[in-house]
């Protein structure tokens, strides 16, 4: 049998398609696409693989994208099924106001990113990189404290280029003293999404008493590699399918 998990941002979707539904599972065929290509998602990818046994997908794009995937899933014989944030699974509980208004990829990465710091006994500042970027905290017991959004490096230069004139200019290079405008405006964004992270792992170090680990993914997230001189980055590429497929098999979807 095999398992599918699909990851729906704001620009792309993510796929994997998994030997089994168990967090160990293996890795068998993955791949993305920019929400305009979703339409020909089977034909390019899925037509070539046998219908899985299940799948469980997490979708932040809205309704309209989310009725085109269940399309390219039907051509598959595939039952879609949504991720919605909870009260607690996945040995995380949720302590949002109102947790089901939790983004479903945040939640899925927080329980992927609690598979690793369960080992440890240590709290988790998990970072997701991507058209927007989240920051969130996850005390040593499991408990999610909460978080921040913010804009990722796009939005940031594509909101500089639209408020100021003279800077539609193209993305440059991060560095220390930028002396073009390229690499300031990129050295600006970069140090804007970093700050907030080490702002953040201090507060979280100081509120649980010990160093946190600190997990980070998504597309974007090699553009931040520099913190790894001075905090414990580790970089985990596929945070919310781990986390989709502890909540798979936590709710025997593949059964």
């Amino acid at each position: 049998m095999t398992f599918l998990v699909i990851d729906i941002g704001n620009s792309r979707l993510k796929w994997g398609l998994f030997d089994r539904v168990a967090p160990e599972a293996t890795l068998l065929d993955h791949g993305a696409v920019v929400l305009e290509d979703i339409d020909s998602l089977f034909e390019t990818a899925w037509r070539h693989h046998p219908q899985p046994q299940g799948m469980l997908g997490c979708v932040v794009a809205g309704d309209a994208i989310k009725r085109r995937v269940e399309e390219q899933l039907a051509r598959w014989g595939q039952r879609p099924r949504w991720l919605v944030s909870s009260v607690e699974a996945g040995g995380v509980v949720n302590g949002y106001d109102h947790p089901q208004r939790l983004g479903a990829d945040r939640w899925a990465a927080l329980v992927g990113a609690r598979q690793h710091a369960r080992r440890q006994s240590a709290p988790a500042l998990v970072i997701m990189v991507g058209t927007a970027v989240t920051i969130d905290a996850l005390d040593p017991e499991g408990k999610f404290l909460g978080g921040s959004i913010m804009p990722g490096f796009g939005l940031m230069l594509r909101a500089l280029e639209t408020g100021t004139a003279g800077l539609k200019v193209p993305m440059g290079e991060a560095c220390d003293f930028p002396t073009n405008t390229s690499d300031a405006l990129t050295s600006g964004g970069t140090d804007a999404i970093a700050g907030a992270i080490e702002r953040n792992f201090r507060r979280l170090a100081s509120r649980t008493g010990c160093q946190p680990l600190l997990l980070m993914s998504g597309g974007a997230a090699p553009k931040l590699m520099h913190l790894a001189e001075d905090l414990p980055v580790q970089v985990i590429d596929h945070l919310i399918f781990e986390g989709l497929l502890v909540l798979a098999h936590e709710q025997k979807l593949g059964a």
